[in-house]
């Protein structure tokens, strides 16, 4: 029995016009939920993403891999008068467009939504900035380690006595995506009662002062600067990464009876009575004197053996897992996270799930992310163009002509069982 299609999004139309992170990965998730997503690129060159390498993985760089499944692609220059009568064909019948023009900028004005809001009223439109539609910085571009500096993130990140470091992930451009697809399908659930689109918009800088959260409380009441605390908590202690015989490891630690339960473990139950450590605010204010005695106990096993003396008791703890073990880890193969999917250039392609199931069911990756310019032929002939004029927009680019038609709105699902088979054929690119 064929498992049901996860796709409560089935249905819903996004037209993509945004580069880079932050827009891709917001439509990329929008796609993975069921909509029909058309990524528009530019012909040359296409997602700036796509040359953002090595590594490479096939003719594209795998950071746009990591944000593009799930959709089509339709190479058109929005610049010119034919590219941009292409998009408005698309936004007649669709429900979202996604941007990230530079506020001010030629396709800004040509794309505005006041002007998109009379022709289609239901249309829901994000734009996604570095800093917001107001205030003195609203003009300014920038990039993730741009707003991870802007909003404080660095300087809340690293050793203290270290230079500030920006985070292992794109927290920027990943916290504009996630707010922006709450911003998307909150909208998309007032036009169930209103009947008309609206314009949704947020920022990386204001995303990273949304996720401030105690950070932004403690220094609302104390008015004190905050330093960095490398792998340290600000409000918990013991809760960080220790240094054990052979590497590190985490031990955290969120109420006092954990702290007991840890210092019996370790052969020091009087570590509990200590007036300086017996409740949390005693440990936090004791800080440097609490963590001397922890190291000074810790670095004498390796950390297989702390990891499994400490779960024993019921504190929280854990090994610092490089990426291949996450990878290999029975629980990510049991929650189904890694998926696998064909691509025309490479064959099997793994890409990491989406992180929501619905009735249980996780959504599943279905097509993997086109090539530049993969889908322009169908795209174009389902908005009514004929070969002929799709042959005069795209300019001989006789890639786009390759490949069999999805229809709009399909979940087409991955090959069932076995290796995908790796296809041969030449894309011109």
């Amino acid at each position: 029995m064929t498992e049901p299609a996860v796709a409560p999004l089935a249905g819903i139309k996004v037209v993509d016009l945004s580069k880079i992170l932050a827009g891709p990965y917001v439509t990329m998730s929008l796609a993975d939920l069921g909509a029909d997503v058309v990524k528009v690129e530019h012909p040359e060159g296409g997602d700036p993403t796509r040359s953002w390498g090595p590594p490479f993985n096939g003719p594209d760089a795998t950071y746009y891999l990591a944000a593009n499944r799930n959709k089509r692609s339709v190479t058109l220059d929005l610049k010119s008068p034919e590219g941009q009568e292409a998009v408005h064909r698309m936004l007649a019948s669709a429900d979202v467009v996604v941007e990230n023009f530079r506020p001010g900028s030629t396709l800004a004005r040509t794309f505005n939504y006041q002007e998109l809001s009379e022709r289609y009223p239901r249309l829901v439109l994000l734009h996604i900035s570095a800093f917001g539609d107001h205030g003195p910085l609203r003009d300014e571009p920038g990039y993730d380690m741009v707003a991870q500096a802007a909003a404080g993130l660095m300087s809340l990140t690293g050793e203290p006595d270290g230079p500030p470091v920006k985070a292992g992930y794109a927290m920027g451009d990943l916290g504009a995506a996630l707010f922006g697809i709450i911003g998307v399908t909150s909208a998309l659930v007032e036009r169930e009662r209103t009947g008309r689109g609206q314009y949704v918009t947020t920022s990386l800088y204001e995303s990273q002062l949304a996720l401030h959260i105690n950070w932004a409380t403690g220094y609302f009441a104390t008015g004190q600067r905050p330093g960095r605390l490398g792998s340290g908590h600000p409000s918990l202690v013991p809760y960080q990464a220790y240094p054990a015989a052979d590497g590190h490891f985490v031990i955290a630690v969120g109420n006092d009876g954990l702290f007991r339960r840890l210092c019996t473990a370790l052969g020091h139950a009087e570590w509990a009575d200590d007036p300086r450590f017996a409740t949390n605010r005693d440990r936090v204010t004791h800080r440097t004197a609490l963590n001397a005695k922890l190291e000074s106990v810790l670095v004498d096993q390796p950390v297989a053996h702390w990891c499994d003396l400490l779960k024993s008791e019921g504190v929280p703890v854990t090994p610092i897992r490089t990426l291949d073990e996450v990878y290999d880890c029975p629980q990510t193969e049991a929650l189904g996270m890694v998926q696998k999917v064909d691509h025309p250039d490479v064959g099997a392609l793994r890409q990491v799930a989406f992180p929501v199931t619905f009735r249980g069911l996780r959504p599943s990756v279905r097509t993997a992310p086109p090539t530049l310019g993969q889908h322009s032929h169908d795209v174009l002939a389902e908005l009514g163009y004929s070969d002929a004029e799709i042959g005069r927009l795209l300019g001989g680019r006789l890639a786009d002509l390759c490949g069999p038609a999805t229809p709009p709105g399909t979940l087409p699902q991955p090959p069932a069982g076995g290796t995908p088979t790796r296809r041969t054929e030449q894309r011109p690119k």
